[in-house]
């Protein structure tokens, strides 16, 4: 399309001159504008679309997406500058998406006019009718001062002694804070990732002096008390049919050697809202110092039924008529390992095989979209008319391409590794509590993967314990819907209060409501 020709300012009158250049400057910043939009758009695109998303991570792709927005935002409302009368409408919609819960507090400010005197000068206008907008508004956190009174009591006639309410029970005795104060540390840390020294210096600002060490002999302290409530977490899921377990390095530093070592994070987990199950979900972390197999086994002592794994070798042990703690587990591998070998493969170098075989998983997790949700027995049902056929014709497929393709190649040793997990594979067809795959316990490991973003994870083995104590009761509180902060903080307040040991089902998160 071509573009207009320039207008000729001097064949305009000279009063009318300022305003013609103005709106010609108006639109040129329109048409920057705009070209930036595409620009951004195109970006954000390209990271939602393109090849490269596939080697980022969830939390990369959700920085791209913040900037990428926030810039978008910032030229949406350039564009609303330059020409307010074409745009206002549509960005006042776009600003008031969504609804603010009822029960915030809300804070009304009536906005008179200036004056109530009628116009025409009949007298004072009469109140009709009202508008009503609501703005959210964040007042930063607000730190005070509990300051508890104790009055003495003593009868003037007699000398009987004086009389005084014993003192409210504290979780550390003696200490700077209160039970909230300690589950917002607790929180800040393992929720929002923020480590004690951030939290030492964002306190600071406000001009509370509270060193990282001090911050962190409070969560200690804590982790130590909610011991109990942990192991008793573990003994519920424990007494389950099916269960997740995965594992995830943890950076600890090894004071021997001035540096750090990998210690690892093992996540015991169950998950059975896709079957409608009746138990809760929930999960458990273990710190241990190495990958070994032995630790799984050792978590694992008492659990006879089926786990749901990747096909890290270390669980081998897990299924041998040698295991320690129970008999032999049966495993349930993850179709999503599988499929992920092959993806890396076809993003590589686009092999036709690679993507016959992610055309045929993909068929398998069409239906288990359509069945998730069911009670066990439909989804036995489904898997066993429908899915395992394809299962079988997957099978037959997987054998006459290890046939083909050199084992020693990159697609190889795919394969192999899918052929060693078969077995493991098929489970889902047998039992329609078990999942296709373990997507739910690696969900559930990600915030201890942005921890260890933020930093080191634990300063000594034992701090890794502690941590892995603390962020099982914080996953399990938001996996079941149950704000953390509130959780913690009533139950260290349970607990400072003498909560009975005989009762400890109560401080489990799912037990956990407002009103208790």
């Amino acid at each position: 399309m071509s573009s207009a020709p320039p207008i000729d300012l001097s064949a305009i009158p000279e009063s009318q001159r300022a305003s013609v250049l103005a709106l010609l400057q108006e639109n040129d910043a329109l048409k920057d504008a705009n070209r930036r939009l595409e620009h951004l758009v195109a970006e954000l695109n390209h990271v939602v679309h393109g090849k490269r998303s596939e080697k980022l991570s969830d939390d990369d792709r959700q920085l791209a997406f913040e900037d990428l927005e926030t810039a978008i935002a910032e030229v949406e409302t350039r564009k609303e500058q330059a020409a307010p009368s074409t745009t206002t409408q549509r960005r006042t919609r776009q600003r008031n998406l969504g609804h603010l819960p009822a029960d915030l507090p809300r804070v009304e400010r009536v906005v008179e006019p200036a004056s109530l005197d009628c116009p025409c000068g009949c007298g004072r206008m009469h109140r009709i009718g009202e508008d009503r907008t609501e703005r959210l508004d964040i007042v930063p956190a607000q730190l005070r001062v509990l300051v508890d009174i104790r009055p003495k009591y003593a009868c003037r006639v007699c000398s009987d002694g004086v009389t005084q309410a014993p003192a409210a029970p504290w979780l550390i005795e003696g200490g700077l804070p209160t039970e909230g104060a300690i589950a917002h540390v607790l929180v800040s840390k393992f929720a929002d990732h923020l480590p004690f020294y951030r939290q030492s210096q964002i306190l600071a600002r406000s001009g509370i002096q509270v060193d990282r060490s001090t911050l962190a002999d409070w969560a200690g302290t804590a982790a130590f008390h909610l011991g109990p409530v942990v192991d008793r977490l573990t003994e519920h899921l424990k007494g389950s049919t099916n269960l997740f377990m995965d594992e995830t390095t943890a950076p600890v530093l090894d004071p021997g050697r001035g540096r750090t070592k990998t210690g690892y994070f093992w996540a015991l987990a169950r998950d059975d809202r896709g079957w409608g199950g009746e138990d809760p979900p929930g999960v458990v972390f273990t710190y241990q110092p190495s990958r070994a197999g032995a630790h799984a086994e050792q978590i694992l002592l008492g659990f006879d039924g089926i786990l749901q794994l990747d096909g890290y070798t270390g669980y081998d042990r897990l299924t041998r008529p040698s295991r320690k703690g129970g008999a032999p587990i049966t495993v349930a591998n993850c179709w999503a390992h599988a499929r992920r070998k092959l993806k890396e493969i076809f993003d590589h170098d686009g092999s036709e095989i690679a993507a016959d075989g992610l055309r045929r998983i993909a068929e398998l997790y069409r239906i288990e979209a359509e069945i998730r949700g069911m009670g066990p027995g439909q989804r036995l049902s489904a898997r066993q008319t429908r899915s395992a056929p394809l299962v079988v014709e997957f099978g037959d497929w997987l054998q006459a391409q290890r046939l083909r393709v050199s084992a020693k190649s990159r697609l190889g040793e795919k394969l192999t590794y899918i052929h060693r997990q078969w077995g493991g594979l098929q489970t889902f067809l047998h039992d329609g509590r078990v999942e296709m795959d373990s997507n739910s316990i690696e969900n559930l490991i990600r915030p201890i993967a942005l921890t260890r973003k933020n930093a080191l994870f634990a300063g000594h083995d034992e701090g890794g314990r502690t941590s892995a104590r603390i962020a099982s009761l914080i996953a399990t509180a938001k996996i079941n819907g149950v704000e953390p902060f509130a959780y913690l903080k009533a139950t260290l307040e349970a607990i400072a209060a003498g909560h009975p040991n005989t009762r400890i089902d109560e401080l489990l998160p799912w037990n956990f409501s407002k009103s208790t």
